[in-house]
């Protein structure tokens, strides 16, 4: 385990912190060994600790009334929840939950604390408010693909339209992030699947379609939603 001072490395945004920030953040800042399957929080919690992790993984999701969950996303080494932020900043309580999925070694601070250093150290802030804007362009993916419908069915329909005589297409992920509309990382990650069911091959530059049988039925689901 890392001791007091040396968790501060484990976040490289927070090397250049100034003498006093960095003093004020070891001194205020708490270590917590947390065993797997612990909930940090529950929707309508009251936010006390701003939560850096050192080791191990938080899953972060939310439930519906009807019971149906869906997992926001997840924090690891080095990173920090952007519901904690958002609730520090807005002073209001969870509107989720959080489950260390491992054990967990992290830092937590404490409101009062937190709110001096964002005040008081430009790098800290730049910290949290960096680490804000990620994890939120993370977020605005999901909202894409859980609001907007089914980018597997629009990505092979496409997939099947573009193929060349060789049966496949010279392209890249981001290029057929902006035909489709989409972040280039979701088209990664669905191609990733692609290839993980044996539909495609991925190589840089070029995917060879494998079973164009399979992504036809797909495509065709597309179709049936959109006439339906």
């Amino acid at each position: 385990m890392l001791d007091r001072t040396d968790w501060l490395s484990v976040f490289p945004a927070l090397s250049g912190l100034e003498p006093d920030g960095r003093a004020l953040l070891a001194a205020s800042g708490q270590r917590m060994a947390v065993p797997r399957g612990t909930v940090l929080f529950r929707a309508g919690d009251r936010c006390h600790t701003f939560l850096m992790v050192l080791d191990g993984s938080v899953r972060v999701q939310m439930t519906s009334e009807t019971g149906r969950e869906i997992v926001l996303y997840r924090v690891a080494r080095g990173e920090t929840c952007i519901v904690t932020t958002a609730c520090l900043l807005s002073q209001t309580d969870y509107s989720a939950e959080a489950v260390a999925e491992s054990d967990l070694d992290g830092v937590a601070l404490a409101a009062g604390p937190f709110h001096d250093l964002v005040a008081r150290s430009a790098v800290f802030r730049n910290f949290v408010f960096a680490s804000f804007g990620t994890r939120l362009t993370g977020m605005m993916m999901l909202v894409e693909e859980v609001a907007f419908g089914r980018i597997d069915l629009r990505l092979a329909r496409f997939l099947l339209d573009h193929r060349d005589a060789d049966g496949g297409l010279t392209t890249t992920h981001q290029v057929l992030a902006v035909e489709l509309g989409t972040a280039r990382e979701v088209v990664s990650r669905q191609l990733k699947e692609f290839e993980r069911r044996g539909l495609v091959a991925l190589a840089r530059g070029r995917i060879e379609l494998r079973d164009a049988a399979a992504l036809a039925g797909l495509a065709d689901q597309g179709a049936m939603g959109l006439s339906g």
